[in-house]
């Protein structure tokens, strides 16, 4: 439970004020004259107005420092009221900047050399060296208290920009995601529904099979929503884009999601093919070739390569209708090689590519092959080819070392 601030101050403004009562009672005691009802007053002046120390540090400190002032020269003991005069100094310090605090512990030091001066004292010596010891040993505490309530609030304000920071990344990873998952497979279900409604009544067994495979990439857009819902919605589950070891929906296999099920697994380069033969279905001719010697990858290196292809597959689909495809794999010594291309199309060989296939600010789909190249320390070209079409080359190192020493994305 948080107390209220105002709160503390009353209870720190009771300390000094007990002690100031008490010495008042036993000034007799010690020789000097006892308090009447003015001194009492002077001594409720001086230490009452310490409740509102934090609300203005230096007035409060000015107001005890007078009506102290005010209580020696009347004969009184001064010491009844030195302990709130010393709080009042340290809440300057620990709430103002040094040079205020220097005058105010200045001020003490003469009150309190005033008041063994004109109480005749017979230990002046000790009297001027308390009068030195005592602010700058309040003075350092309050600069030590200040520091520390400085740094606690730059903390407090770099661990909020921080989650702000998360937040906004989390926010773009799960934009990606969900682009991927969807853009591709609404591609190629709406290039299937087009071919079925153009034949239904013509060729019944095409529109038949544009409808099986419209409910084949349905259905797995939905498993690949729900597995990346599930994993939004596990405890305890991160997301990979922070690395390829760590869960989430770029790297998490056989996560547990809600109600401890296991979720499924990321795509990787094990389905690369049935990505492919989907583009395909979507009336897209596409070549897979692979060369070198195929090897466990981490996941996420998996999951960026299967990405790019497929963005670069679904921007054959929707911007390069009629186009022939190819996409090539290869694997080399720390590091593997993807490249989709396509010739544009019969029609559009030798004429200008789509605009809409340019990188542009607005753009998700090129946009998250920046990124993902990007996180995983790898190099992405993106743009048309001389020869007409479109090329998307991606090259990522496949070991923790090699991804430390790149990082670098091009168009």
């Amino acid at each position: 439970m948080r107390i209220h601030p105002l709160a503390v101050d009353g209870l720190t403004a009771l300390a000094p004020t007990t002690v100031a009562c008490l010495l008042g009672a036993e000034a007799a005691t010690q020789g000097w004259p006892p308090l009447d009802a003015f001194g009492w007053t002077l001594v409720a002046l001086t230490n009452l107005p310490l409740v509102l120390r934090g609300r203005a540090p230096v007035g409060v400190f000015l107001f005890v420092h007078g009506c102290w002032t005010l209580y020696v020269w009347l004969g009184h003991w001064p010491v009844v009221n030195s302990p709130a005069a010393m709080v009042a100094l340290y809440t300057v310090a620990a709430a103002r900047p040094t040079r205020i605090t220097a005058v105010c512990a200045a001020l003490l030091g003469g009150v309190w050399i005033y008041a063994g001066v004109h109480s005749d004292s017979d230990a002046m010596p000790s009297v001027v060296g308390q009068a030195i010891g005592y602010p700058l040993v309040i003075w350092r505490f309050g600069y030590a208290a200040r520091r520390t309530a400085e740094l606690t609030e730059r903390l407090r304000a770099e661990q909020a920009e921080r989650a702000r920071r998360e937040v906004a990344e989390e926010r773009v990873r799960i934009a990606r995601e969900l682009h991927d998952v969807v853009a591709h497979h609404m591609a190629v279900i709406n290039v299937q529904a087009g071919l079925a409604r153009f034949v239904f009544d013509s060729d019944p067994r095409t529109a038949r099979e544009a409808l099986t495979t419209i409910g084949t990439t349905s259905g797995e857009a939905l498993a690949e929503l729900r597995r990346m819902l599930g994993l939004l919605r596990a405890d305890g589950v991160a997301g990979a884009d922070g690395g390829p070891d760590r869960g989430g929906p770029d790297g998490a296999r056989g996560a547990a999601g809600e109600g401890g099920a296991v979720l499924e697994p990321a795509p990787g380069l094990d389905r690369l093919e049935e990505m492919v033969e989907r583009v395909r279905a979507g009336g897209v001719p596409v070549d897979l070739t692979v060369r070198g010697e195929p090897r466990p990858l981490p996941s996420g290196v998996q999951l960026c390569v299967y990405r790019v292809v497929q963005e670069a597959l679904t921007n054959v689909l929707k911007h390069a209708p009629g186009a022939h495809a190819t996409v090539r794999l290869v694997y080399r010594a720390g590091e593997i090689e993807a490249s989709v291309t396509d010739d544009g199309g019969a029609g559009e060989r030798g004429k200008e590519v789509d605009p809409d296939r340019m990188p542009k600010p607005g753009g998700h789909g090129l946009i998250g092959m920046r990124e993902r190249a990007k996180l995983y320390g790898g190099t992405i070209v993106v743009g048309p080819r001389r020869e007409g079409g479109f090329g998307v080359h991606l090259t990522l190192p496949t070991s923790e070392q090699a991804a430390r020493r790149k990082d670098a994305v091009t168009e």
